[in-house]
């Protein structure tokens, strides 16, 4: 294993979420870098949206973008940022690679076809698990029992921690190769790709030259708040990305029994609101603070109650069961 010798710079990698708010801290560090690395595949008309000669609009219509507003703000940032001679590249290799099997799925291929000793392989079974443990847990969360839903969702963040070993260990290789010919790289990566930073440490020359930031934090601390943002489902997939043969079954069917009731309360789609408001933030961190106050078995006898509700009335329930609680134990008290 190689490592990056800097030209006295330093690298960055910034854990943050897609979500429009987080865009005035991300150009915040972004500017202070030469080099910008971007968490996405290499897609058609990207110089040219940073030129300017293709609309923003234009650009982003054939992708599939979770998050409209984020994406098209972060189009125009990073337009401003190659306007002052910022060097901005797409390096997310487990992505291309699942590009590529798609488009060779698309012309005809078959799984039997692909090469065994290409990337193509490791990416697809990784995809493949993953994605049909995902579909198995929403299957079973709708119709099975508490405890077949704690079985599934933990199947799925096994798999689910896999393909992230896997996307993070190409990312770094490809990264360890193209940072060391800048004097400074910002690294852009979402907050579950905290693996990346220690594999990173293991490719840089000098730990003193990386640094870790967590924008979340940051952003929460403008308006006064503390704590972190990740949400149980979250945290069992690390537990396994950091721990593939973790065995302690009480830590995982809590953690497990949190993310079912955590998912009803997140909200999912962008929230029309000023950005100074920070109001995903807030939202995740009530979020994990709420479910965190729950016990396996309180998770147990809220979610038939919450497995079918929208978020509101999710939020409903669960606030009026912590209160309930709290009441009961203060009668008991």
């Amino acid at each position: 294993m190689s490592l990056i010798s800097h030209r006295g710079g330093r690298i960055t990698l910034g854990l943050s979420i897609h979500r429009p708010e987080m865009i005035p801290f991300t150009a915040g560090l972004m500017k202070q870098h030469e080099a910008i690395f971007l968490e996405e595949p290499p897609a058609a008309g990207f110089e040219d949206m940073l030129a300017g000669t293709l609309s923003v609009e234009d650009y982003l219509r054939p992708i599939d973008v979770e998050y409209p507003a984020f994406s098209r703000a972060m189009c125009h940032l990073l337009r401003e940022l190659k306007a002052e001679g910022k060097q901005i590249f797409q390096v997310e290799p487990f992505l291309v690679a699942l590009l590529d099997i798609h488009d060779f799925f698309a012309s005809g291929g078959t799984p039997q076809e692909l090469q065994r000793d290409s990337l193509l392989v490791p990416v697809y079974l990784a995809e493949r698990r993953a994605t049909g443990a995902l579909l198995a847990y929403y299957r079973t969360v709708m119709t099975g029992s508490f405890e077949e839903s704690l079985e599934a969702i933990k199947q799925f963040a096994r798999y689910d921690a896999a393909r992230f070993r896997l996307r993070d260990s190409l990312r770094a290789q490809a990264l360890e190769r193209l940072i060391q010919l800048f004097r400074s790289a910002y690294i852009e990566a979402g907050v579950i790709h905290y693996s990346l930073w220690r594999l990173l440490q293991k490719r840089v020359s000098s730990s003193k030259d990386l640094r870790l930031v967590f924008l979340a934090d940051q952003a929460l601390s403008t308006i006064g708040r503390k704590g972190h943002l990740y949400g149980p489902g979250d945290q069992l997939t690390l537990l396994y990305i950091f721990h593939p043969d973790l065995n302690q079954p009480k830590r995982e069917a809590v953690l497990a029994a949190r993310a079912l009731v955590y998912a009803k309360l997140i909200t999912k789609n962008e929230i029309a609101e000023a950005s100074n408001t920070v109001p995903h933030l807030l939202d995740e961190r009530a979020c994990i603070q709420m479910t965190a106050r729950l016990s396996l078995d309180d998770c147990r006898q809220l979610f038939p109650k919450v497995r079918r509700a929208g978020t509101h009335k999710a939020h409903e329930i669960v606030e009026d069961f912590l209160d309930h609680s709290v009441s009961m134990c203060e009668e008991v008290g």
